[in-house]
């Protein structure tokens, strides 16, 4: 349950977490997508959590956004950002900022609309804060995606936003067709991109993390990586391209994604998604754990790997190159020794679900101390 009195905390116990967990979760959206629509909604949501705005002095501390993302991707308020899962379609980007994310990355979009798996297919562990989902990209597809990000492009705070767009295979494109199925979400998401983030990560499209070896990976990294340059000579600026992994990678393999995303050119790796694994140290019950079955466990049980991970990445990968951690950040203080040890941008999803929308704020004023 949550660790501290708050009237999210009350309102979690006694109503969210009896609501079944997808169903709070499209409400959620619904809710800040409806907030932003309405006349001084975006400023009521800054207002109302305190949100930061992007100043020099945010962009100067030793727990900012590196200087590294900041060429790439933009000006933000603040290094934590809203990793891909949360806005699956692309419905509500601008209202996620408002909670003082510094920036958001949207998806998973795939090139063909998809259902995704079978219901219930989301599920929490909340002795751990954690969950366990296996949503399969249930999406309203690229070129949907692509209409609603061109209308928040059209505004000038929507010019402004850092909105990255993960993009994955179709479930039905077969394995040896991937580069183009992932091609062509990238010809339609990069002119509204602030980058494209390939997931080859997630344990919920079968086959998919088979395309993380290299020979795999590598026509899809370039399938992208020509889409997105493609999309510079007609915008007249750059569609950074970053690949994101599984936390279930041998280091070995890390480095080997590592150096190939350097030899293409890509601008970074995200590490990481979410895990096969259930660890020893979840509190909740095995057999509750057994009951829910197969999907990707996110949470705070992932801090460790996640930090492995982003030594290796960081050791591996030229200077030039950016990291961002995901996976198991609770309090400012995770965020801030992650920068510390070499991340040049953090992000989170699953304490926002156990934290409220007060979160991302509190992480950013947080730092602000630091």
């Amino acid at each position: 349950m949550a660790t501290s009195f708050s009237p999210y905390s009350l309102l979690f116990d006694h109503v969210l977490r009896r609501l079944d967990p997808e169903r709070a979760h499209e409400l959620t959206v619904l809710a800040l997508r409806t907030a932003a629509a309405l006349p001084g909604g975006p400023a009521l949501l800054r207002s109302a959590f305190r949100t930061p705005a992007p100043t020099a002095a945010a962009t100067a501390t030793r727990t900012s956004a590196s200087s590294r993302a900041q060429r790439l991707l933009g000006p933000m308020s603040s290094p934590f950002g809203l990793g891909a899962g949360f806005d699956k379609h692309a419905l509500a980007p601008l209202a996620l900022l408002d909670l003082g994310f510094g920036h958001v990355e949207v998806g998973t979009i795939t090139a063909q609309a998809q259902p995704g798996n079978p219901k219930p297919r989301s599920f929490r562990l909340v002795e751990d804060r954690a969950l366990i989902n296996r949503m399969g990209f249930n999406n309203h597809g690229a070129e949907a995606a692509a209409q609603r990000l061109a209308r928040v492009r059209a505004t000038e705070r929507g010019q402004r936003a850092v909105i990255g767009v993960n993009i994955g295979k179709t479930k039905s494109t077969p394995l040896d067709c991937a580069a183009e199925d992932y091609a062509r979400s990238a010809r339609l998401l990069a002119p509204y991109a602030s980058y494209l983030a390939i997931n080859v990560s997630s344990p919920n499209t079968p086959g998919l993390r088979d395309l993380q070896s290299a020979a795999a990976l590598e026509p899809i990294l370039s399938a992208v990586l020509a889409e997105a340059r493609a999309s510079e000579q007609r915008l007249g600026r750059a569609v950074p391209v970053l690949v994101k992994i599984a936390p279930d990678l041998h280091d070995d393999d890390v480095r080997a994604v590592a150096a190939l995303a350097a030899e293409l050119g890509l601008a970074g790796v995200i590490a990481a998604n979410t895990t096969i694994s259930r660890p020893a140290s979840l509190r909740s019950g095995r057999d509750l754990i057994e009951r829910i079955g197969a999907g990707g466990l996110s949470g705070p049980v992932l801090a460790g790997r996640s930090r492995e991970m982003l030594a290796v990445l960081r050791e591996a990968l030229p200077d030039r190159m950016l990291v961002i951690s995901c996976g198991g950040v609770r309090t400012a203080s995770d965020v801030a020794e992650r920068l510390r040890d070499g991340a040049d941008l953090v992000q989170g999803y699953t304490g926002l679900i156990y934290e409220g929308p007060s979160w991302p704020g509190r992480i950013a004023r947080g730092l602000r101390r630091a």
